[in-house]
């Protein structure tokens, strides 16, 4: 089995009507499976097509060829699994936005504290 639980099948094999079903064809590998998936799919092609001509129109042509060639150099290297979750830390600041980054709000019970002398440390504290 693949990972994910999902069966890939050959196109030349030995068709398996148990796993695959009665009327299984290579036309059902590429329709999508509901057809709401399919006008999303488009919608966010036609979203990302209109992106690319648009950064074309104002940054021209090499803006494009060197964004989709950062996006294969740094989908292919990952970082060793460790404290981050993510693996693929470059690939994703180029391709996702950043909106998981979290911004604390400042303790403001903390800095007067440490401006009446009561606490130590700063005022307000950026990192861990």
């Amino acid at each position: 089995m693949a990972s994910g639980g999902v069966v890939k099948k050959e196109i030349g094999g030995n068709h398996d009507v148990v796993r695959f079903g009665v009327n299984d064809s290579v036309k059902g590998d590429l329709a999508p499976p509901h057809p709401l998936q399919a006008s999303v799919h488009k919608e966010a092609k036609f979203w990302a097509d209109k992106k690319r001509f648009g950064a074309e129109a104002i940054y021209g042509s090499a803006f494009n060829i060197r964004k989709d060639l950062d996006a294969q150099i740094l989908s292919k290297f990952q970082r060793p699994p460790g404290a981050l979750p993510s693996s693929m830390l470059g690939y994703e600041a180029l391709t996702v936005p950043q909106d998981s980054e979290s911004f604390r709000a400042p303790d403001m019970h903390h800095g007067m504290e440490v401006r009446l002398g009561l606490s130590k440390g700063p005022v307000c504290p950026s990192f861990n």
